[in-house]
C-alpha cells in the first residue's frame, strides 16, 4: 500500500500545474522525494528561487491534496531552494557576492516603479532571500523615505568602501544618502553614470542573492548606459494600462532587448482604483494594456496592482505593504510576483506552458 499511495500522490502533483512555475512539479524536476511512514505523507521539493513562506502555504494546500489517499494521515512538505549566478550581458561578469542583479525599470515616471521595486524586493526577503536595493535614480532618490531610513548616512570602516543602511532585513544604498532630501541634483549624463557605477561597485553589499535595482525612469542614454555597463541577469517593466504609458514601456522593453537582457516580465501598476470609502473598483487609467503588451512580446504578466491609497501611504511613511501588512491583499500579490519573477529568472528567462496567469489583488 505505501508505494500505491507514493504513486498516487506523484499523479496527484503531475495533474497540479503550479501557478509559480507554470508547470507541474513532477515535470519540472522540483519532487525530490516522496515517503509515508507512520500515516505522515512526506513530500520533498526542490526550488531555484527563495520559497520559504510558499513552502507554508504549500502545507495548506497539500494537506487537502491528498486528504483522499490510503494510509495518509497527515502531510509534511518540506522545500528546500537555492539562488544560482545567472548569464548576464555579453562581455560582463557578475559582481563578487552578488548572485543576480534584476532592475526594475519604466519607461515613464509616475507609474509606481520605485514602490515596486521595494515591494519586490522586501517580498524577496520575507521568502527567506539576501537582498539588497539600489536606489539609482540620482534625480528623484525615493528609496531613503520608503525604508524609513530618511536623514541616515552609511559608513565606511575603510574609506573606500561604504557599508549599505539595512532595513526591514534588506540592503540599501542611495543617492539620497549623501545629499539633503531638498538638494537637486544637477548632472549631466556622464556624472550621473559615473556616480551610479560607484554606489554599486564601492558599497559593500555582503553576500546577497539578489539586488534589486531601481532603475531612473525613461530609456534616454543614463539608462542605455547603466543597461550596457551593470551585469543585469534579469529586468522587470512596471507600467500603468494607459496608452501613453505604455508607449514608454515598450521603448523600456526593447531596450533590454537590444542590450541582451532578458526581459522576466511585466507589472501593470494602477490596473483599478479601489475607492477607500465604498470599496468600487474601476479602471481609471483603462484595462488589459499590460496583457495586451505582454502578449505582444512574449513576456508574461507577471501581476496587476491597483491604484490604492493603503499602498502610498504605507510607503509614503517607511513601512511599505510588505512589511506593513505582510498578510494583507497587497502583500500576497508583491510575494506572488516576486516568486514568478525569479522562478522565470532560475529558468533561464524561459518558461515552458503558455503564459502566466494573471495576479489580482483583492480585498477578503
Amino acid at each position: 500500500m505505501t508505494q500505491a499511495t507514493i504513486d498516487g500522490a506523484r499523479a496527484l502533483l503531475a495533474q497540479r500545474i503550479d501557478p509559480i512555475i507554470e508547470q507541474d512539479l513532477v515535470s519540472a524536476g522540483a519532487v525530490a522525494d516522496i515517503t509515508l511512514e507512520n500515516g505522515v505523507l512526506g513530500v520533498v521539493l526542490r526550488f531555484g528561487f527563495p520559497a520559504d513562506r510558499y513552502e507554508k502555504e504549500l502545507q495548506a494546500e497539500f494537506g487537502k491534496l491528498f486528504a483522499d489517499l490510503a494510509g495518509v494521515d497527515s502531510v509534511r512538505v518540506e522545500v528546500q531552494w537555492d539562488v544560482e549566478t545567472r548569464s548576464v550581458q555579453p562581455g560582463l561578469q557578475p559582481l563578487a557576492g552578488i548572485r543576480n542583479i534584476i532592475a526594475v525599470s519604466s519607461g515613464k515616471g509616475g507609474v509606481g516603479k520605485s514602490t515596486t521595486a521595494v515591494n519586490l524586493a522586501l517580498a524577496l526577503a520575507a521568502e527567506g532571500a539576501k537582498v539588497g536595493i539600489l536606489d539609482a535614480d540620482i534625480y528623484g532618490p525615493s528609496q531613503p523615505r520608503m525604508l524609513g531610513l530618511s536623514g541616515r548616512k552609511p559608513t565606511s570602516t575603510d574609506g573606500k568602501r561604504i557599508h549599505p543602511l539595512e532595513a526591514f532585513g534588506i540592503y540599501c544604498m542611495s543617492i539620497g544618502f549623501l545629499i539633503d532630501e531638498d538638494q537637486p541634483m544637477i548632472w549631466r549624463g556622464p556624472m550621473v553614470t559615473q556616480a551610479l557605477q560607484q554606489l554599486l561597485g564601492e558599497t559593500n553589499w555582503g553576500d546577497i542573492d539578489y539586488l534589486i535595482v531601481d532603475m531612473p525612469p525613461g530609456t534616454g542614454d543614463i539608462q542605455l548606459t547603466l543597461s550596457q555597463r551593470v551585469p543585469v541577469s534579469g529586468a522587470v517593466i512596471v507600467t500603468t494600462p494607459q496608452d501613453i504609458a505604455l508607449l514608454d514601456a515598450r521603448k523600456g522593453l526593447r531596450m533590454f532587448e537590444k542590450v541582451k537582457v532578458p526581459v522576466l516580465g511585466i507589472v501593470e501598476n494602477m490596473s483599478l482604483h479601489i475607492c477607500s470609502n465604498c470599496g468600487h473598483q474601476e479602471p481609471i487609467f483603462g484595462s488589459g494594456g499590460g496583457e495586451r503588451m505582454a502578449e505582444q512580446y512574449g513576456v508574461p504578466l507577471l501581476g496587476n496592482l491597483p491604484l490604492d491609497i493603503n499602498i502610498r501611504e504605507e510607503a509614503d511613511a517607511g513601512q511599505p505593504s510588505v512589511v506593513a501588512d505582510p498578510d494583507g491583499p497587497a502583500a500576497r500579490a508583491y510575494l506572488d510576483i516576486a516568486r514568478r519573477m525569479c522562478a522565470r529568472l532560475a529558468a533561464g528567462g524561459n518558461m515552458p506552458g503558455a503564459k502566466f496567469p494573471t495576479i489580482s489583488f483583492e480585498d477578503d
